[in-house]
């Protein structure tokens, strides 16, 4: 049996009994995220949209809302928050990218009175900044600093994160994170930051991965921002004949660095739970425009966790069934 399939004809059941009795007042939620064709965002999309269910059938709806590309992430993601507002949203959900870009447009939720939960990027102090009820998501800088520390006392000393996005919030909470974790445990970080457009692009971090670990043969690590770009970078460790000889670890996985992890390509990834993310993020604030609920801790952690070679086989069936 499928076991989410079960799971949400049984949502769906529960919820329409419930809209039936009429004690629902329909939520139309509004989700700000990344790229649909993201592949970690696809997991968030997907955890939001099983929420959904439940909405759909008390006779609301969610609406993802993702930018086109990444080249001007604050202010694209801004707009889409105004948008979500001019819609009639009746809650919404957002990551904090890019706060000097980003905070006027959650103020003007605020202001029109409209429910509010930050997940993914921005932590609690963004949370408490914009007057949002939850965070939900990952602790970016800790999730930096465990990849850190695991590659240090794994051997490898020192480190470069490959920051993609620079400027984006939760992308230098990684790298500042991960800097310090490495030097917490011994060894020495860096940062080599590229243009936003190399962000998922394989050819651009790839060439700048095998171009830095040739210039600087000290480095015995690599630790990117997303797993689009942890496969790149193996591609960029393989091309400057350092296979074996650099451990690779970054944020966020897929079926291809499981198994890269698995044959020993990667050293680790760092879980933050996407599904999970955007499923609590909509059911909260689902709950709350229905029934006035609300949860009370309102720092949801949904990360940071270490997948390495003693675990990566038991997260494998969860990749497989779009969840992981």
């Amino acid at each position: 049996m499928n076991v989410k399939s079960h799971l949400g004809r049984a949502l769906l059941a529960s919820a329409a009994f419930t809209f039936a009795a009429g004690t629902a007042f329909a939520a139309d939620i509004f989700v700000i995220g990344g790229k649909p064709d993201d592949p970690f965002w696809s997991i968030v999309k997907r955890g939001a949209e099983d929420a959904g269910i439940v909405a759909e059938a008390q006779g609301g709806s969610v609406t993802w809302l993702g930018p086109q590309n990444y080249d001007n992430l604050g202010v694209d993601a801004a707009e889409l928050i105004r948008q979500a507002i001019d819609q009639g949203a009746d809650a919404i959900v957002g990551p904090d990218w890019v706060p000097e870009a980003m905070d006027p447009a959650f103020m003007a939720v605020r202001e029109a009175g409209i429910p509010l939960v930050i997940y993914n990027a921005g932590g609690l102090a963004a949370a408490d900044k914009l007057d949002a009820m939850n965070y939900v998501g990952s602790d970016d800088y800790k999730a930096g600093e465990a990849g850190g520390k695991y590659l240090a006392e794994q051997g490898n000393t020192n480190g470069v994160c490959i920051n993609t996005l620079p400027g984006a919030a939760n992308v230098e909470n990684f790298c500042k994170g991960f800097t310090d974790g490495i030097a917490a445990a011994g060894g020495e970080g860096s940062v080599l930051p590229l243009p936003a457009t190399s962000f998922g692009s394989a050819t651009a971090v790839a060439q700048a991965v095998r171009a830095h670990l040739l210039q600087n043969p000290q480095i015995n690590a690599v630790f990117t921002v997303g797993n689009v770009d942890s496969n790149s970078a193996v591609s960029g460790v393989q091309q400057s004949g350092k296979m074996g000889q650099v451990a690779i670890c970054g944020i966020n996985f897929d079926e291809t660095i499981l198994q890269n992890i698995k044959d020993g390509k990667m050293a680790c990834a760092i879980d933050q739970q996407g599904y999970h993310q955007g499923f609590l993020a909509v059911s909260i604030l689902n709950g709350y425009v229905n029934y006035g609920l609300t949860v009370p801790t309102r720092e949801i952690l949904t990360g940071p966790g270490i997948i390495s070679s003693e675990n990566v086989e038991a997260t494998m069936a969860g990749v497989a069934e779009g969840t992981r």
